[in-house]
């Protein structure tokens, strides 16, 4: 099959690729974390297959946290729909469908009506807006990256315009007036370091993270991939690695997470998908945590 020069997203190969993007071996020293292990993680706001592995990424962190901390880069998968042009583009519409059949393999909510309704002119305003929120520290950050992405992939809101990148940000406890300050300023350069980056180091398609060490020994993990994956490259790389064992109880899970979907919890909690949804249900209807509702799938939230 024809592979369509848009903003691409593969459910086999469980990648989001940059059009005309090529690999490169071109090595680029990436300073180390103070943990043993880094994670350099490029990605978009947009990327569906990045929120495919949103549930690998928590559970490695609850399993590994101590042994490796997440460098977020972005990764910039949609310049605007002009940027790709030519006969085979069919524009944003063209991204509905694939978003709600990545929806059902990822098993992670997804509404591809968006497309349909109030489509995206570019990523680049949410990514540069990351960017932003970094500048008030990584966890804010990360927090804010997980809003804009329930957002626009559950509630359909249209995180390019600055109006829902402002609420993301108030409800993260980030400074609102702070954050459209840098993001008109420095923000807009710390974007185009982390694009700049991602060329350099041949970063061709999201999910791409990069598992490093002090000594900038560097393994590839492309793609959504299975757990065992992510876990196996930073135990070959960081080998005196302990797998930690965490509480998998509702009130420990939600005490860390303020939102999960049936994915996560399922994947987070050891329980079938089946199981982690009757119980989640359960839970909601003793008011013990809230739902969100969207088309292909709640969120449940801690009150």
């Amino acid at each position: 099959m024809e592979t369509k020069p848009t903003m691409h997203c593969d459910i086999e190969t469980g990648m989001c690729e940059i059009p005309g993007a090529q690999a490169t071996t071109e090595d680029t020293n990436i300073a180390a974390a103070q943990k043993p292990i880094k994670l350099l993680y490029f990605t978009d706001p947009i990327c569906s297959s990045c929120w495919g592995i949103d549930p690998q990424l928590k559970k490695l962190a609850l399993e590994y946290g101590p042994y490796f901390e997440v460098e977020y880069r972005m990764g910039g998968l949609l310049p605007s729909w002009e940027a790709y042009g030519g006969r085979d583009v069919n524009g944003p519409a063209s991204v509905a469908q694939h978003w709600e059949e990545a929806g059902a393999h990822y098993e992670m909510p997804i509404d591809g009506d968006l497309w349909l309704e109030d489509p995206l002119p570019s990523s680049y305003p949410p990514s540069i807006a990351f960017k932003a929120a970094q500048l008030q520290g990584e966890d804010k950050a990360g927090a804010f990256l997980r809003r804009i992405k329930e957002m626009i992939f559950l509630e359909k809101k249209n995180i390019a315009r600055w109006d829902n990148l402002a609420l993301a940000a108030e409800q993260t406890g980030l400074d609102v007036a702070q954050l459209k300050a840098d993001f008109e300023g420095k923000a807009v350069e710390l974007f185009q370091q982390d694009l700049a980056l991602a060329r350099q180091l041949g970063v061709r398609g999201f999910p791409t993270i990069f598992v490093t060490d002090g000594n900038d020994n560097r393994i590839l993990v492309y793609g959504s991939r299975p757990y065992a994956q992510y876990e196996q490259a930073l135990l070959q790389l960081h080998p005196e690695a302990t797998k930690q064992q965490y509480d998998t109880s509702y009130t420990s899970l939600f005490g860390k997470y303020s939102t999960l979907t049936t994915k996560e919890f399922s994947v987070l909690s050891g329980l079938k998908t089946s199981e982690a949804e009757a119980h989640l249900q359960e839970l909601q209807e003793q008011g013990k945590i809230g739902k969100y509702a969207s088309k292909n799938g709640p969120l449940w939230k801690r009150f």
